[in-house]
């Protein structure tokens, strides 16, 4: 059974489990539908297609939409829509759907099971290596007043002779590809398709996500102990005590 699901990230809010306040991500999960299939045969492994999303015709190329009129030819008679996003899903054996079969998340996911979750994280334009790559940057002392977000020294003299390639330097940051693992499905809303994480995904609202499942959880691993506060007795009469003997110590000369 495919155990993998596309999706969008909606926003963010909290519930309660029994007490403790979970921070939540509301998904668009699904639905999807199944637009290719691939074989050890023909591809060199086992492989689901999915399509997500709604897309105008226009908007569409011309080979894309060869290829979803070859699952559906109603897709542009029908609504003049089709998928808007595409991901592959690797499996390790023969999938039980076939080319043109809808998956929902009800299909896929309940209550309490443990995900990760892929996705496109946020832009942040250019970035220096302090901020990029965590860089401590130059003294702030001895007349180096421009030195302290330096990146400093990026390699050697004659040999090289060159920069190693991956050398890390100030550039674009974000917009990598991202997995955030051990995530808990806290709800899921089978008529509106929508499954609450606990926890931040990555990506900006209305990205695609590829959420996979990966495990069985309890909710009640979320609640947090309530820390026991043990109230102490006070004794006015030994406090009174231990102040009138102190008042007789002499203090030593």
């Amino acid at each position: 059974m495919i155990d993998t699901i596309l999706g969008s990230k909606r926003f963010m809010d909290q519930t309660f489990v029994e007490g403790t306040r979970v921070s939540v991500t509301w998904i668009k999960a699904g639905p999807c539908i199944v637009t290719q299939i691939k074989s050890p045969e023909k591809d060199g492994y086992w492989a689901v297609q999915l399509g997500f999303g709604e897309r105008k015709s226009k908007n569409t190329s011309k080979p894309l939409r060869g290829h979803f009129d070859k699952v559906s030819p109603n897709f542009s008679e029908k609504d003049q829509k089709y998928p808007k996003f595409l991901r592959e899903v690797r499996l390790s054996e023969e999938p039980d759907v076939k080319v043109g079969d809808v998956i929902k998340v009800s299909d896929i996911f309940s209550k309490g099971d443990i995900v990760t979750v892929t996705g496109i994280s946020k832009g942040k334009g250019f970035a220096g290596v302090v901020k990029r790559w965590g860089f401590a940057g130059g003294p702030r002392t001895h007349g180096q007043s421009d030195r302290e977000r330096a990146p400093g020294s990026i390699g050697q003299g004659t040999t090289p002779g060159r920069v190693y390639k991956g050398k890390r330097m100030a550039g674009r940051m974000g917009r990598s590809r991202v997995t955030v693992k051990n995530l808990m499905v806290i709800e899921t809303k089978e008529n509106e398709g929508v499954i609450a994480l606990s926890g931040p995904v990555p990506g900006t609202p209305r990205d695609v996500l590829i959420i996979k499942r990966i495990g069985k959880g309890k909710l009640s691993d979320l609640v947090e102990e309530t820390p026991i506060v043990v109230a102490q007795e006070f004794d006015e009469t030994k406090e009174t005590e231990g102040s009138v003997e102190n008042k007789n110590v002499k203090p030593e000369v």
